[in-house]
């Protein structure tokens, strides 16, 4: 076994390591923070040989870097990791994530940091495992897990008196659809024998897990439901703002989107296919009224953690309406825009964070004139509010560029209405977010500012935000380089969902059956 075989397993057990080493050693000066940041580093090296190795050269998305073990023989449960173009990125993501939330967390967590610590990592290793894992049932338990402290973390240091209240709704809310998720792979299980996601991706394509279309029906039900609840997909993100309040700013880096818009799109689609598709057009409509509902509750808030929770909902109702678009180019650009939508909200927390730190306040209200006193972290707040309203050259202008021309060639009824109102949400987060930047930074000073002197970025919060500053710039220039992993399976997913076939003419029919099969692969099966 080479490290290609082996670095998934690495990944997952190097922060799982560092939990326990951290848990024994004593909460003395310094000791806890240098320790998870050596850890989360480290993990960080150990995910950039993914991208350092993966076959771009493939146009099948494959899994690469597989480790298959059998693991419990009844039921048949199989330690099988891998990674492909969808997961690669989130997983290089998540190890980029984790040494920034450490830096963040450096001097605002002053009490029980081992168990804050402790915590941080078995989060990490939740999302690895959720983005690694190709056993069902394997994946069921880094799902589950991602709960437990995440729910800690909230309710042990929350910033306020309602912190357990935001802890227990967010854990209601994930907890129940993830019941039901349950019940969802036990009966695939029952059906199929097997938990090993190729092997169910396959029969589906064959039509072969079930001729019972009710049970399919509530199976991919149970499932989306799940999924959604965790992104959030509108209406179903009541515990958003509350959890986001009360988050510390390391939690709250990884608390939303990433999981259940992969899980959507690993397991909906690949599992339910021709489900998903029928309930595209209702997704694609709640993604559009995701995207102005979150940009008009953005403009009329005063807390900024409740703006960025708003803003952070109309970033994924934008990659929903480009997932449920089924064409490639919308499929393309909702992969892509998980991550580049993840660097922009982590760059959002990270720097509201480091105001806090300062003023002790999230109150807009309080602020004003910062501009002249703080001029670094103004450009770095500049810089962050031009990449999440998608100026070309920045990140998230390739994303939302293939979301809204996907969405706009999708073959769903009313798609060019709803992708016109998602539109409108591009305007819309040009107004809240440059409206923030005005209030905060311009204008006559605060009285906070006035009462406080405090000073611009030190050494430790740019080496937080440097790193997320480049890879704005990175994947805003050089994106072909990502899209080449993501592209085969955005065409991959396209081609594998069903297409209602467009109505032809006699004449056109007859002449498709007497001319050479020369489909270009652009449109076999999905629209760019």
């Amino acid at each position: 076994m080479n490290l290609d075989h082996a670095i998934l397993p690495l990944i997952l057990f190097t922060p799982l390591v560092g939990a326990l080493v951290l848990a024994v050693l004593p909460d003395r000066g310094r000791t806890q923070q240098w320790g998870a940041l050596a850890v989360t580093l480290l993990t960080f090296l150990f995910t950039l040989h993914l991208p350092a190795r993966f076959d771009f050269s493939t146009t099948h998305p494959a899994f690469q870097f597989e480790t298959n073990i059998a693991w419990i023989a009844s039921p048949a449960i199989r330690f099988h990791l891998g990674a492909d173009g969808l997961s690669m990125g989130l997983v290089v993501l998540s190890g980029l994530l984790a040494p920034l939330g450490v830096l963040a967390s450096w001097n605002t967590i002053v009490d029980r940091r081992k168990t804050f610590y402790v915590l941080f990592l078995l989060q990490q290793i939740a999302m690895l495992g959720v983005f690694t894992a190709l056993d069902l049932f394997l994946y069921y338990g880094f799902w589950e897990l991602s709960l437990v402290p995440m729910t800690l973390l909230i309710a042990t240091f929350g910033r306020t008196h309602n912190r357990r209240r935001a802890a227990i709704k967010y854990f209601l809310y994930t907890f129940i659809p993830s019941a039901i998720l349950l019940v969802g792979v036990l009966w695939l299980y029952v059906r199929t024998g097997t938990f090993d996601m190729p092997i169910l991706a396959r029969l589906a394509e064959q039509h072969s897990i079930s001729n019972n279309s009710s049970a399919l029906w509530l199976a991919s039900l149970a499932f989306l439901l799940a999924f959604a609840v965790k992104v959030p997909i509108f209406p179903l993100h009541g515990w958003l703002a509350d959890a986001i309040t009360e988050a510390p700013t390391a939690a709250v880096m990884v608390l939303t989107g990433k999981l259940g818009l992969y899980s959507i799109l690993r397991f909906s689609f690949g599992i339910f296919p021709e489900q998903s598709r029928h309930i595209a057009p209702l997704m694609i409509a709640l993604g559009a009224i995701g995207i102005v509902y979150g940009a008009l509750l953005a403009l009329v808030q005063n807390d900024l953690k409740r703006f960025a929770a708003f803003a952070t909902l109309g970033a994924l109702s934008f990659i929903t309406l480009g997932a449920f678009s089924f064409t490639i180019s919308g499929l393309d650009g909702a992969i892509f825009h998980i991550v580049s939508e993840s660097l922009s909200g982590a760059a959002l927390f990270l720097l509201l964070g480091f105001l806090y730190e300062r003023y002790g306040s999230y109150d807009m209200r309080d602020f004003g004139g910062l501009a002249a006193r703080l001029p670094w972290m103004v450009t770095f707040f500049v810089l962050m509010g031009l990449s999440v309203v998608g100026l070309p050259m920045l990140n998230n202008f390739v994303g939302e560029f293939l979301i809204l021309s996907g969405a706009m060639k999708s073959v769903f009824a009313h798609h060019l209405f709803w992708t016109v109102v998602a539109t409108t949400g591009v305007i819309l987060s040009a107004g809240y977010m440059l409206s923030m930047i005005q209030r905060v930074f311009y204008g006559d000073l605060g009285f906070r500012p006035a009462e406080v002197d405090a000073p611009d970025l030190v050494v430790r919060e740019h080496l937080a935000l440097w790193p997320l500053a480049a890879t704005f710039l990175l994947l805003g220039l050089a994106s072909p380089g990502l899209m080449r992993s993501i592209d085969p399976v955005g065409v991959h997913l396209a081609r594998s969902l069903p297409q209602p076939q467009p109505a032809v003419s006699g004449a056109e029919s007859t002449a498709a059956l007497t001319s050479p099969a020369t489909v270009p692969s652009t449109t076999d099966g999905g629209q760019r």
